[in-house]
């Protein structure tokens, strides 16, 4: 499993309140999300009307295709009509085979026993090594 992360940076020409910010960056999540089936927010600048940051999150079972969908939203966003987009930053991060890498969270909350930190009791039996 994979999980691809982007931030966008847009400057809005022409914007001259939160509410022309606004529209610009809705009209931009709306096609993004129901086009490419991403997560996206606008995670900076909130209170200046001519700039916007925007996060944006996929998870694919292949790194070649959350690559593949983050770039398809920055050409989005750098077709915008009244934006600019400024900067990209894209990063992938692999969790083990089927998420199998990935340790904790809900899994470790229900496996835990008082004391047991998730480990299985198991681990820390004594063995019997042949001398």
């Amino acid at each position: 499993m994979f999980v691809g992360v982007l931030r966008l940076r847009l400057d809005i020409v022409g914007a001259r309140s939160l509410k022309d910010k606004r529209s610009v960056v809705r009209s931009l999540k709306e096609r993004a999300q129901s086009r490419m089936r991403v997560s996206i927010a606008e995670v900076g600048v909130l209170d200046d009307p001519r700039r916007a940051t925007l996060g944006v999150a996929v998870v694919s079972n292949s790194a070649v295709m959350c690559d593949k969908v983050l770039a398809d939203v920055a050409a989005m966003a750098g077709s915008l009509p009244h934006a600019v987009l400024t900067d990209r930053a894209t990063e992938i991060v692999p969790f083990g085979d089927g998420g199998a890498g990935v340790q904790g969270g809900i899994e470790q909350v229900l496996g835990r026993d008082d004391g047991d930190l998730g480990a299985s009791s198991d681990m820390f039996e004594d063995t019997e090594d042949d001398e």
